[in-house]
This record gives structure tokens, C-alpha cells and sequence, in this order.
């Protein structure tokens, strides 16, 4: 393979993004922060980039390079590489992970394109990018979580444990309800663990008890959480069943209590 380095200055309107990069979140005010440094200091670091036809494409530093426009440069100083697309992906994963500047979700997203693009091991990644093999296994799985836990998570309005809890719920409707829950009682990750289990455990209590509520039992639960304004949950395999009522504060139990003495 061909690894030759060439440094040179370069007009900014031959440099493109590379859109299969692993970041896809740009702060706006880091942005303008890094782009007041780059009019005081100048660009201290070259961006590396690959040439393409006439034109370069990005393989690190699309920071600096958006930076850089907003500053309004004619010219950047690039390093040349000529490396292949696998290379390419890896500069610019372990670029960004050197600098803590990926989202977990888009780590998760960088590590499975890795896996399935070039039939890497979450060892062989582990080894690229210096972490353990553990931590890049934990973080491919969180492509498992559902659509909408994902977008939070790039959101960063759910953490990383939160997700990991998110994660032992397979069914992804529950997996979206947990997440509305975490967000809404503003729930940390211990709190996410333990009604996880409680979901698990209700939903083989579920499962072992027939195949959902019937119509009377649903709108009873419906009732129920319409007036007490919190989470109900029926439970009635046969004449005989079960109501459990969730409160996730003491104040929000002292509600409740006030509205069934009521």
C-alpha cells in the first residue's frame, strides 16, 4: 500500500468533507471558539486529507476545515496521505477518540461500520484505538437499542448507563417507554437499572399469563392512570389478578395517597 506524505498549502475550495466520516455533530459554539483561535494562531495542525481527481477529501480535521471557512481563509495547510479507504476510516476514528470529541452513539455507529465494512473484531478495534476490548463490545451494542433511544443518546439527553439499562429490555416499544420515563423523572442510571428489571419481570408475568389485557382490563388500567397520574400497570391472567402503582419520589407518593383518600 502506498503510505507517501506530501505537506503543502492548499486553497480551501479544493478540500470536500468526508461524509462517511465517524463525527456527525458539530458544535456551533466550539466552532466559533475554534475559528477565533484559528484568526489569532492560525492553523497549527494541518488538516490530513487524500487526494481525489483534482481536489482533496478529508480524512482528519473537518473541524478545523469548517472552522477555517468561517474564518473566511483563502488557503489551509493540509498533509497529503495516500492510504486506503480502511486507513482513511481509522485516521479519522482514532483522531476523534484521542480527543473525546465523539458521541457514544457515534462511536457505536464508527465501530460497527469498522466490523461490517472490513470484517474487524471488537478486539482488532480494540487494539487500533487503545481501548479495551470490553468497552468497543458494550459500545456496538448499543446499535441494538430502538430508533428513538438512539436519538437521545445522540441527543445526549440519556447517558451511556442509562442506555446499558435501556439494553436489557429486548423489546423496543418498551425500550422507547423506559426512555420517556428516564426523561421525564429525570431518573439516574441506578433508577434505570432497577425498572428495567421491573419491566423484565413484568413482561414474563405477561407473557406467562396469556396474550394481553382484555378490554375491560385495559380501560380500568387506563382509568387508573388517568386519575392517580402516574404509571399503572394491570395484571390480570385470570379473574384474579394484580394493580401495581409507580411513584418515583416520596412527593409523588404523598399524591397519590391524597387522591385515593379523596
Amino acid at each position: 500500500m502506498e503510505n507517501s506524505l506530501d505537506v503543502r498549502v492548499v486553497s480551501i475550495d479544493l478540500i470536500e468533507p468526508n461524509e462517511n466520516q465517524p463525527r456527525t455533530k458539530f458544535d456551533e459554539r466550539d466552532l466559533r471558539e475554534l475559528m477565533q483561535s484559528i484568526v489569532e494562531k492560525g492553523i497549527i495542525q494541518p488538516l490530513v486529507v487524500k487526494p481525489i481527481g483534482d481536489k482533496f477529501q478529508i480524512i482528519a480535521g473537518e473541524r478545523r476545515f469548517r472552522a477555517a471557512r468561517m474564518a473566511a481563509l483563502k488557503e489551509v495547510p493540509v498533509l497529503v496521505k495516500n492510504v486506503s479507504e480502511q486507513v482513511e476510516y481509522e485516521i479519522a476514528l482514532i483522531e476523534n477518540v484521542q480527543r473525546s470529541d465523539l458521541n457514544v452513539m457515534e462511536l457505536a455507529v464508527a465501530y460497527q461500520s469498522l466490523m461490517d465494512e472490513f470484517d474487524l473484531s471488537a478486539e482488532d478495534i480494540a487494539v487500533k484505538i487503545g481501548k479495551s476490548r470490553s468497552m468497543v463490545a458494550n459500545t456496538v451494542r448499543l446499535n441494538q437499542l430502538s430508533c428513538y433511544a438512539q436519538e437521545k443518546l445522540y441527543q445526549e439527553v440519556i447517558n451511556f448507563g442509562h442506555a446499558k439499562a435501556i439494553l436489557s429490555i429486548k423489546d423496543k416499544v418498551l425500550q422507547d417507554e423506559l426512555v420517556d420515563e428516564v426523561i421525564q423523572y429525570s431518573m439516574n442510571v441506578r433508577d434505570t437499572e432497577q425498572r428495567a428489571k421491573y419491566i423484565g419481570k413484568g413482561t414474563s408475568k405477561r407473557n406467562k399469563g396469556g396474550a394481553g389485557l382484555s378490554p375491560f382490563y385495559r380501560e380500568a388500567q387506563e382509568t387508573l392512570q388517568e386519575v392517580l397520574g402516574t404509571k399503572v400497570t394491570v395484571f390480570a391472567p385470570n379473574k384474579k389478578g394484580k394493580i401495581e402503582i409507580e411513584y418515583y419520589s416520596d412527593e409523588e407518593l404523598e399524591q397519590i395517597l391524597e387522591i385515593i383518600k379523596r
